[in-house]
């Protein structure tokens, strides 16, 4: 017994399985590929001699190393941080709050930001770091 083999009557025929492929391995790689928002600008944080590492956050404060702030990845202006995390805390201090600054960030700014913080009703600060090598 014999099975006639069909032939792709023209070259559109015998391309569209192709193009099926490369369509679905896009879609893919589209959804696979970032799965959690990066920070709105790039930190590189200090290296610390503790090896604790972070658990779960709710909120979370950036700071870059030109000076710039963000509150949960959205830019803002010193004043309106404040007024953001005092919205934000709980008053039973069951919150989370942490600081992720960029290891080359001026001291005094830092510093400045924290001031902020407690100002706003911060109780508890954790700064993120990276363990060191040394």
């Amino acid at each position: 017994m014999r099975f006639a083999r069909t032939r792709p009557k023209n070259d559109d025929e015998r391309i569209l399985p192709l193009i099926n492929v490369v369509f679905l391995l896009l879609i893919f790689f589209m959804l696979a590929g970032r799965f959690s928002a990066s920070d709105p600008f790039e930190i590189e944080p200090p290296q610390s001699a503790s090896e604790g590492a972070a658990t779960e956050r709710d909120i979370l404060v950036l700071v870059g190393a030109d000076g710039q702030l963000a509150l949960d990845g959205e830019v803002m202006e010193a004043a309106a941080l404040g007024a953001a995390v005092a919205e934000r805390l709980s008053p039973d201090g069951a919150g989370r709050l942490w600081l992720k600054a960029d290891g080359d960030a001026d001291v005094n700014r830092v510093v400045e930001v924290m001031e902020l913080l407690r100002d706003a009703g911060a109780e508890r600060l954790r700064l993120l770091t990276v363990p060191g090598g040394g």
